[in-house]
């Protein structure tokens, strides 16, 4: 019997949230999620990287929810970036305050650190961003699944991966 390849899983958060809410209009229960993913792979580890708000108690109890599940989860604080709107008749300035944060540099060097000890690397992002370390990594001679929504899942990872998964397709399996 052929024992199933080692693989970590990195779950770029904040494009998991916006997929989910923006896209694929169901939450991904991770336990299912991870259980999933134990059929095909031997999963050393699932990171979850996540920004997060000062005081959010929704954010807590989900950190609590990953943490009990198994999950690393690597955080850092949201950045508040205010949008100046003038309006072209007055001066009236209105501002529009948005959180952002992200973790491409994170999770590229941990997969980087990571993939000696692995075979393949699941990625849970359609960001295009992450072309570049997929190639690198293609050509290292890892194999990279992408899971991610047919809307964010860039052209560019649909080529560079060794396979993409559309979080649409397993929703019944996956799905809360």
């Amino acid at each position: 019997m052929d024992s199933k390849p080692k693989a970590k899983v990195y779950v770029d958060g904040a494009n998991v949230f916006y997929m989910q809410k923006k896209d694929i209009k169901f939450d991904i229960d991770w336990k299912k999620m991870k259980e999933y993913l134990q059929k095909e792979w031997d999963v050393v580890e699932v990171l979850y990287y996540l920004g997060i708000k000062e005081k959010d108690a929704n954010r807590s109890s989900y950190l609590k929810y990953l943490d009990h599940l198994g999950f690393k989860v690597i955080t850092k604080p949201l950045k508040v970036i205010k949008i100046d709107h003038e309006h072209p008749l007055h001066q009236l300035h209105k501002y529009t305050e948005i959180y952002k944060c992200n973790f491409d540099v994170e999770i590229t060097t941990d997969i980087l650190l990571d993939r000696v000890n692995i075979d393949e690397v699941i990625l849970f992002s359609g960001d295009s961003d992450f072309d570049y370390l997929v190639q690198k990594l293609k050509n290292a001679g890892k194999g990279v699944t992408i899971f991610s929504s047919r809307k964010m899942l860039s052209w560019e990872l649909k080529m560079t991966s060794r396979k993409y998964v559309f979080l649409e397709d397993i929703k019944e399996k996956v799905g809360r």
